[in-house]
């Protein structure tokens, strides 16, 4: 049996979707949450090793369902490309940035569309993976029938089909996959759950009719695909961030990078017609979110980190604030953005903060009303009920 820790808390909120509780305290004893109770019972437990976090708030670790580790958000056109093109030892330094800078946001875990394991084994030893954070890899994302073959099936924890382009995509993908082929790659996808990214009544209609286990973006999908996927049980990942983003960009003159708190704006004129497409596809996707709240639609967050201006682990914070904009609560906000992604990708070290859990957690500075804005600078971050020994709140800047 190991040490007995005790973790004090100003508040908790569990991850459950249950509003936040006031004033507890955590057992923990090897990795896991023995004991959730008042700290007015504190006195029982003399002698044990206590964390007092009485002026903090506690929530479990986030998980991004939307990620590319493999590419860079930077708004250069000439720096994506150089990225896209790098060598493998390259790129994977580039991964282990990105993997770090999760970790650094509280994103213990994440759903990414990378073919991590097509890298070289010498780039493989350059990731530095470790414990830092829980990874799903569909194995590449399905764009064309070429993409998959039955004899010889692309490897991954689960599938991201490609069945529309991203919202934001300027020319849309000339070979993409008719609805008969969506539907052979998902009868022939075994035990793995698949996630279709589909954008529009008729896609995402195709998609779960072809039965897909999420819906990644459902731009414009309607209301009639939100009824199915209430009573079909199907995740929805809404990845609203993608139109802030672009409506940052149209409206202030030019692609925007992702770091909210010193946004920058590349040079150029605003363009009023695409500011007001994109207006509207924000207001109408709110208003998605806030439909599939009302109907019981389970809902994950996932913000498209990798794409231009959308960055790793900092984007996660901006995407809740879109959530709690489009009428959920902060306690079901983080559901959103930690139990709901956990159970689907099968992250089981993640989600819920109860007893029999693993005891892993953010810990944010000031009170729950000061959320989700504080996860952007966290006080700590437990892993296994013991400080993780990678993040550094006042990180040492070298040369």
């Amino acid at each position: 049996m190991g040490e007995t820790r005790l973790i004090l808390a100003g508040s908790l909120i569990d991850g459950s979707g249950d509003e936040l509780r006031r004033n507890v305290f955590l057992t923990v004893q090897d990795t896991l949450i023995t004991a959730i109770g008042s700290a007015a019972e504190l006195s029982r437990h003399v002698g044990a090793v206590i964390d007092d976090f009485s002026h903090c708030t506690i929530v479990p670790a986030l998980i991004d369902c939307s990620v590319s580790l493999a590419q860079s958000p930077s708004v250069d056109r000439q720096v994506r490309s150089a990225a896209a093109d790098a060598d493998p030892i390259k790129k994977a330094v580039m991964v282990t940035r990105h993997i770090h800078y999760c970790h650094a946001y509280g994103v213990l875990g994440v759903a990414v569309d990378d073919d991590l394991p097509a890298l070289p084994d010498r780039a493989q030893e350059r990731i530095s993976l470790g414990n830092i954070i829980e990874i799903r890899s569909s194995g590449g994302l399905y764009r064309s029938s070429p993409d998959w073959t039955n004899d010889n099936p692309v490897s991954g924890d689960f599938l991201k089909i490609g069945y529309s382009g991203n919202i934001e995509d300027e020319v849309p993908k000339s070979s993409r996959l008719n609805h008969e082929e969506l539907g052979r790659i998902l009868q022939n996808r075994g035990a793995r759950k698949a996630v279709v990214l589909a954008n529009g009544p008729r896609q995402v209609a195709e998609a779960l009719a072809a039965g897909c286990d999420a819906i990644e973006q459902g731009f414009g999908m309607g209301e009639d695909n939100l009824r199915k996927m209430a009573e079909q049980n199907v995740l929805w990942i809404p990845s609203v961030l993608r139109a802030k983003n672009s409506l940052d960009g149209a409206g202030s003159g030019g692609d925007v990078a992702c770091r909210f708190s010193q946004r920058y704006v590349a040079p150029g004129k605003p363009n009023p017609v695409t500011a007001a497409f994109w207006q509207k596809t924000l207001t109408e996707q709110l208003g998605q979110l806030r439909l599939a709240r009302k109907l019981g639609v389970t809902t994950a967050v996932g913000t498209g980190a990798g794409s231009a201006g959308i960055l790793h682990g900092e984007s996660m914070v901006e995407e809740m604030k879109l959530f709690i904009r489009a009428g959920y609560s902060l306690a079901e906000t983080i559901r959103c953005a930690s139990e709901n992604g956990a159970r689907f990708f099968g992250l089981e070290k993640l989600g819920t903060l109860a007893v029999g859990r693993s005891a892993t957690f953010l810990i944010a500075r000031g009170t729950a009303q000061q959320l989700p804005r504080k996860l952007s600078y966290l006080e700590g971050i437990y892993v296994g009920g013991i400080p993780s020994s990678i993040y550094h709140k006042n990180p040492t800047r070298t040369a």
